[in-house]
């Protein structure tokens, strides 16, 4: 399955790590400088969760980032889970 939140949309998403090298001016050096950039990824916090929806009276699985079990437990399941389409 596909590194997705259901809640909130969240996904893996693309940056770059720098690294450089060199004495900064404030220093006394001439400067910093990048020497190399390689690709990397960013990854959500995701979380397979059994979620209890008191309305359906069943539970309800979903693979689930944890900013968005926050915003379960804020706006209650069965409200978000409908908004996100899962019920």
């Amino acid at each position: 399955m596909s590194r997705v939140c259901s809640i909130t949309g969240a996904r893996v998403t693309a940056g770059r790590r720098i690294s450089r090298s060199g004495l900064a001016k404030k220093k006394g050096g001439v400067g910093r400088h990048v020497t190399k950039c390689v690709n990397r990824q960013f990854k959500p916090n995701l979380q397979s969760k059994r979620i209890w929806v008191p309305e359906e009276n069943r539970f309800v699985r979903v693979k689930v980032s944890a900013r968005g079990l926050k915003t379960i437990s804020k706006n209650g399941a069965f409200k978000t889970l409908k908004e996100a389409g899962l019920i």
